[in-house]
């Protein structure tokens, strides 16, 4: 938080701003099913790197839970070339997109689409 914005705002104002904040998110948030597998009758690559998505202190500290489903283009060498968000909680959709454009698989005769579910919670899983 910038220090001009601490300036102009009592603490009073910021727990108000960020408890709106917490229902306009909790509101907004889209809940699906979410299978953490890849689509049956389909062999997955195997992942050689996984990367797991950055989960900011200020959701951790909110207690912001979500889980967002992406699908990646995977590359016959293994890399990652494009990510699309399928489903899931938008505001955790931009960290998982980030972790998943790390990730490396194990090589193929062929590109491939492969399906990778995050879950973002404060409880371990």
């Amino acid at each position: 938080m910038n220090l001009h914005f601490r300036a102009l705002c009592s603490l009073a104002q910021i727990k108000r701003i960020s408890s709106l904040l917490a229902l306009m998110l909790v509101l907004f948030q889209v809940h699906t099913s979410v299978v953490d597998a890849q689509t049956p009758g389909k062999e997955a690559r195997t992942v050689v790197r996984r990367v797991e998505p950055e989960y900011p202190d200020f959701f951790r500290n909110g207690h912001f839970q979500g889980r967002v489903v992406a699908e990646a283009t995977v590359l016959p060498n293994g890399s990652v070339s494009n990510v699309e968000i399928k489903s899931g909680n938008p505001m955790f959709a931009e960290f998982a997109s980030k972790a998943l454009k790390k990730w490396k698989y194990a090589p193929g005769p062929v590109q491939t689409i492969e399906e990778v579910s995050f879950h973002f919670s404060t409880t371990p899983h």
